[in-house]
């Protein structure tokens, strides 16, 4: 038997634009997902036999197996939102890639495992995934993931991907917070309507491919990114939430919020340091970096959503069995 851990993530601005080679800022959260490999006599995903469409991500990380691995079967167990821009079929693919790979005494190396999940990840989204979600559930903290990663930041590995507009090519990077830079906490909020990344993701591509300018939405949260990097690297933290809010407001302009979104992200900036929607958006989450995560909290539930805190940096995938 073999069982991995992977958490969640919280993308902090970037979101869609780092599909065009922009910059994407991410945190590792708290919640995550835990997968259990053990030998079977079939496939199996929570006793039931594996399907393939089902279970999209597992068929992609099991297809770079060595040749005749398993059976075996999967236990899962989350205590991510599910569809919620949560990054919870991220840390499903990096927890099952380090679990079956131990299982089977392969690599348990963390960049291996997010590799290994950005190509799930494409494979279950029509050919198009950045390796944001994928490299933050793999390495924890806080992770940059840019065409070009400014100087702040400490490179870790490089990804590509081959889609329908051409190859795709990121670098990946993390970045240390200052020792005294005392971190806000998040809050995250469930509207309960999940969110289709894939979808998410086509339907930018469609409208940008119909109206060429809409690209200049993108380009602007790539240059916020940079900004709230700047103010990240130094623990300016208001100033952190300025550029959340701005990213927010041009994910807006490319119709990705809700009217449930701008209604908990209005009724929790008053104590806030900054609010968007997080993720691929068109339902999902919110998010609030916040000195007072039990009001914020509050304000959410009081508005018919689900709350969950989180401390800022946390620990990426690990062995645990």
């Amino acid at each position: 038997m073999a069982k991995a851990r992977a958490p969640g993530k919280a993308i902090l601005f970037g979101e869609h634009a780092v599909v065009y080679g922009h910059p994407a800022v991410a945190v590792a959260i708290e919640a995550g997902v835990n997968v259990t490999v053990m030998d079977n006599k079939e496939w199996t995903v929570e006793d039931r036999p594996l399907d393939p469409i089902r279970h999209p991500h597992l068929k992609s990380i099991i297809s770079r197996m060595p040749q005749g691995s398993g059976p075996y079967s999967f236990q899962i167990s989350s205590t991510l939102f599910s569809a919620a821009g949560q990054g919870s079929s991220a840390a499903l693919s990096v927890a099952a890639h380090l679990a079956l790979s131990n299982q089977i005494g392969g690599s348990s190396n963390l960049i291996d495992a997010a590799k290994s999940a950005h190509l799930a990840e494409a494979a279950a989204q029509s050919g198009r995934a950045s390796p944001t979600d994928t490299a933050t559930s793999a390495l924890g903290g806080c992770v940059v993931v840019s065409s070009s990663l400014p100087p702040m930041v400490k490179h870790v590995f490089g990804a590509e991907l081959e889609t329908s507009e051409g190859l795709r090519t990121w670098d990946v990077g993390t970045i240390d917070l200052p020792d005294n830079s005392n971190p806000p906490s998040l809050v995250l909020g469930f509207t309960g309507n999940p969110s289709k990344t894939g979808k998410m993701v086509a339907m930018v591509a469609d409208l940008i491919s119909s109206n060429p300018e809409r690209k200049s939405d993108l380009d602007s949260i790539g240059d916020i990114t940079t900004v709230g990097l700047i103010a990240l690297a130094s623990a300016e933290w208001e100033a952190v939430g300025m550029a959340m809010n701005a990213c927010h407001d041009r994910l807006e302009a490319l119709s990705l919020s809700t009217p449930f979104l701008e209604k908990l992200i209005a009724s929790v900036r008053p104590y806030s340091l900054g609010a968007k929607l997080t993720g691929a958006g068109g339902g999902g989450c919110m998010m609030a970096l916040t000195r007072d995560p039990k009001r914020v909290a509050q304000m959410i539930e009081l508005h018919g959503a689900k709350a969950m805190i989180s401390s800022f940096h946390n620990e990426g995938a690990q062995i645990l069995v």
